[in-house]
């Protein structure tokens, strides 16, 4: 499958303008119609589509994520914590991936809490760390937090591929090289093993979703802004489609036990639908008889919310989902500084790091 011809290049132009038009779907037809293919039914087609590196790559260059509220940032303002910013490397039979790691100036050996940040595509750890604040907070709490690397030579626009089967499965892909990163930096550092998290936006919010099922034993908790869920995707067709009106999560991939997790989602995302935050929780907690409480919140000076709780019987909030009005597909309340964010909403790395807080694994993994 070569995109080279003339009339190729005229298809991928005008895909990628449907693309930035909102109109996904149409642009799914269009590459379906130049390749030949109908409709990804059978086996033989969703592996063409699967193993179609050209097409792979393509869908992480021109895919909906390239919509968000401002340009990547190629060099992000320096770095003003008193920690160190290391960069390391894990590798596997999967592969290898680089990623930063936060030590926190408090840090002196002592057990702490790690999270596991996953950034969205056409962002860099450094980017996505400026962006969220995450490290300024970490400083302040003494948290470890480490950022996986995606590279280009996985995925064009350095997305996490959590639309490939492949990339979705315990000890299989790209799973098992992040949970390697989380076990490397718990062997190399005193990390408490009953708080380690992992959370993401956008792609690595979807990747999030894909830790927090595939590795319940690992994760106590997982935060996930402007994502999907787990088993959202087997291929390109279906990984459109779940970005434009909301996931069908395939059946057998509903977990039978509680993960919490906390949800961040602009209402007014035209790259990843809404309805999506939605899935997410009925996914976390299927069939669990929990409480459900709804406000609505104005905050002078910022954007308004809706803060939706499921409540245990030990009154835990164990799901949180907070929808933020005016909000596109961005981090909410990020610092300018750093790519895809609006620095207006409310701030959701404070929101995810006191959930985090609120949540641990009652034994060592």
């Amino acid at each position: 499958m070569r995109f080279q011809s003339p009339k190729s290049q005229a298809v991928m132009l005008e895909a990628t303008r449907l693309v930035a038009a909102g109109r996904p779907s149409d642009a799914t037809a269009i590459l379906q119609r130049s390749l030949g293919v109908t409709t990804p039914d059978t086996a033989a087609e969703r592996s063409a589509w699967n193993l179609s590196d050209r097409l792979r790559e393509w869908f992480g260059r021109t895919a909906p994520y390239a919509r968000h509220n401002s340009a990547p940032v190629l060099n992000p303002e320096p770095r003003s914590e008193a920690g160190q910013f290391l960069s390391r490397t894990y590798h596997n039979g999967a592969g290898a991936r680089g990623y930063r790691l936060y030590v926190p100036s408090g840090y002196n050996g002592q057990p702490v809490p790690l999270v596991v940040m996953l950034h969205g595509c056409q962002q860099s750890p450094e980017d996505f760390a400026t962006g969220t604040r995450m490290n300024m907070h970490a400083e302040k709490l003494i948290w470890l937090i480490a950022y996986p690397e995606q590279s280009a030579a996985a995925n064009g626009s350095r997305c996490w591929n959590w639309f490939l089967p492949e990339d979705q499965r315990r000890d299989e892909g790209e799973p098992s090289l992040i949970g390697g990163i989380t076990r490397q930096v718990m062997n190399d550092f005193v990390v408490d093993p009953a708080r380690v998290y992992a959370a993401g936006l956008s792609a690595g919010g979807a990747t999030a979703a894909i830790m927090g099922a595939t590795y319940a034993d690992l994760y106590a908790a997982v935060g996930i802004h402007s994502g999907l869920p787990f088993g959202a995707a087997q291929d390109i067709p279906s990984a459109f489609a779940a970005m434009r009106s909301g996931a069908h999560v395939r059946q057998g991939t509903r977990r039978s036990s509680i993960v919490p997790t906390i949800i961040f989602h602009g209402d007014q995302d035209r790259t990843v639908n809404p309805q999506n935050a939605e899935l997410i929780l009925a996914q976390a907690a299927p069939g669990a008889r929990l409480r459900k409480t709804v406000q609505r919140v104005e905050v002078p000076g910022s954007r308004d919310y809706t803060r939706t709780c499921y409540v245990d019987r030990t009154r835990l909030v164990v799901l949180e989902y907070w929808l933020i009005h005016g909000v596109a597909h961005a981090w909410s309340g990020g610092s300018r500084t750093g790519s895809y964010t609006d620095p207006r909403g409310p701030d959701a790395t404070a929101g995810m790091m006191r959930f985090f807080g609120e949540h641990q694994r009652p034994s060592a993994v």
